[in-house]
């Protein structure tokens, strides 16, 4: 895989953590209901929870520093504490390569923890996962006295892979990761398979594996692959919709796919 790749892949996982990330930390605090529990998709039971006025997520302390009171949804509360952690360490690690010169005073600056206090860490997840990109990206490692080193590779690898790890966590948690086969038929764009991938019996995501090389009007996932969300599934669903019309699609699981 070659370093342009890896890079995009990394940012691209952690943008998703910091995008749901609001979404697992009510996740841990929504309460459980006899009927359901844990719930099967985190959309279902956010209007449950109890709170006196919006969610602020920005005002907390990190994570592991805050107690949580019974009842809450085991499952999310070990992604937050798993991811977290994996963030923060990640953090560390990059601090540790490339801000050797790194003024201390520098409010772009990683600090770490020490027997005195939590450091950034004190900043939460959402400020790593930012660090941790500006680092990936090479932010401020040009000019004649540049803040920050460029990472190597090797902390390049070990980027990629924890953000990966972090991303895949999330999406396990809040249930986004259930796929199955969309049916003998293919992409409408370059005829490769797709996957579906569901939460409480509904499509969520639709994936495309053919790639890069795919004309899909629709962005890459983390692997590479064309990914409609279901907010952004119009394009599909008309070149699906189409494809009947004419006689180029008809099946009962394109049918499904539409009514869907």
């Amino acid at each position: 895989m070659n370093q342009t790749r890896i890079i995009d892949q990394t940012v691209a996982a952690l943008r998703l953590v910091r995008e749901k990330w609001g979404a697992l930390l009510a996740a841990v605090e929504a309460p459980p209901t006899p009927a359901d529990w844990p719930p099967r998709e985190t959309t279902a039971f956010l209007d449950k929870v109890a709170v006196d006025g919006p969610l602020l997520v920005e005002d907390r302390a990190p994570y592991a520093l805050r107690a949580h009171p019974a009842p809450l949804n085991l499952d999310a509360h070990d992604a937050v504490v798993a991811v977290e952690t994996m963030l923060f360490d990640l953090a560390d690690t990059c601090a540790a390569v490339a801000q050797e010169h790194t003024p201390l005073d520098e409010l772009h600056r990683w600090n770490y923890r020490t027997q005195h206090g939590p450091g950034s860490r004190a900043q939460g997840a959402h400020w790593a996962s930012v660090y941790v990109e500006g680092r990936v990206l090479g932010e401020q490692t040009n000019g004649p006295d540049p803040l920050f080193a460029p990472l190597p590779e090797w902390a390049l690898h070990e980027a990629h892979r924890v953000a990966r790890q972090c991303a895949d966590r999330v999406l396990r948690t809040l249930r986004h990761d259930e796929r199955g086969a969309a049916g003998r038929y293919p992409c409408p764009w370059c005829a490769a398979p797709l996957t579906l991938y569901s939460a409480s019996g509904d499509v969520q995501r639709i994936t495309c594996s053919g790639g890069p090389e795919c004309s899909a009007p629709a962005r890459l996932d983390l692997d590479g692959h064309r990914v409609w969300e279901r907010s952004d599934m119009g394009p599909l669903l008309a070149r699906f919709a189409a494809a009947m019309e004419s006689g180029e699609l008809v099946t009962e699981q394109a049918c499904a796919v539409i009514s869907s």
